[in-house]
């Protein structure tokens, strides 16, 4: 069974974060290992309050995985100050790790800044010349690039800025983009591709930005290349969000068993 690491934040809320990714990552048939950066206080409505981890905690944390698991895909989700994003970016290096997926989490969406200001610059330096993908929503991709996003060709402009960093590839998210809704835009190195679905009106979002990462991670550690990665894992996000439940007064997280009922487990007669 291939395996997978996610390095990230718990939600205690468990539709984001380190709680959504383990779910995406066993959904696609990979068996999901984790490094805990941050505890959130958090449910469907808001983030109240969040606490880093020490860094030397989250070191001794990527050690234990690295020297028993064999991971053949990584994701870094919440990596909220520039102590952590050199304490992961030096183990991802020193392990050599090279299907890296970034998330560059940065802001919630009730508004909590989940990055420090100052850690902007680190992942630019520090993790994004790693990564075979990062992937960040518009207001990320604006953070990270210096570009307004208002339309399709900004995507793919600021795709190819946060490209110049050093990752070989970037995926801006279109999600609820008023001029291209659930329209992604990847651009591979060379050239830019567009992921299109169905537009699902829906307010079950919560952890779509990290089931996303994580399902494009498992499908790299199938052994997928990118491109047919980033296409199984929009199709599943898709399925998940239209096929979500209605959990919590706020924005309810998909449904990362969407395929897998109560009755599944009993026995044949």
């Amino acid at each position: 069974m291939k395996q997978a690491l996610t390095i990230a934040g718990s939600d205690s809320g468990g539709g984001a974060g380190i709680q959504a990714d383990l779910k995406t990552m066993h959904a696609h048939g990979v068996f999901g290992t984790s490094v805990i950066t941050a505890v959130t206080a958090q449910n469907t409505v808001e983030v109240t309050r969040a606490l880093e981890l020490p860094v030397d905690l989250i070191d001794a944390q990527l050690e234990a995985v690295f020297g028993d698991f064999e991971i053949a895909a990584v994701k870094t989700g919440m990596l909220s100050s520039s102590g952590i994003i050199q304490t992961v970016s030096d183990s991802l290096t020193r392990h050599r790790v090279s299907n890296l997926v970034v998330d560059p989490v940065m802001i919630s969406k009730s508004g909590y800044r989940l990055l420090k200001d100052e850690a902007i610059e680190t992942i630019k330096r520090r993790l994004l010349p790693l990564a075979l993908v990062v992937t960040p929503n518009i207001q990320e991709a604006e953070l990270l690039s210096g570009l307004k996003i208002d339309s399709a060709e900004a995507m793919a402009e600021a795709a190819r800025t946060i490209a110049g960093y050093g990752c070989r590839s970037v995926i801006v998210k279109g999600g609820h983009a008023p001029f291209s809704p659930a329209t992604d835009i990847l651009f591979d190195g060379g050239k830019i591709h567009a992921y299109r679905s169905t537009f699902v009106d829906k307010k079950s979002v919560h952890g779509t930005g990290c089931t996303y990462s994580a399902a494009i991670t498992a499908r790299l550690a199938l052994g997928e290349p990118l491109l047919e990665a980033v296409a199984q894992a929009k199709a599943y996000i898709t399925r998940a969000i239209r096929l979500s439940p209605k959990i919590g007064r706020g924005h309810s997280p998909v449904n990362h068993f969407y395929f897998v009922g109560p009755d599944d487990f009993r026995e044949e007669d």
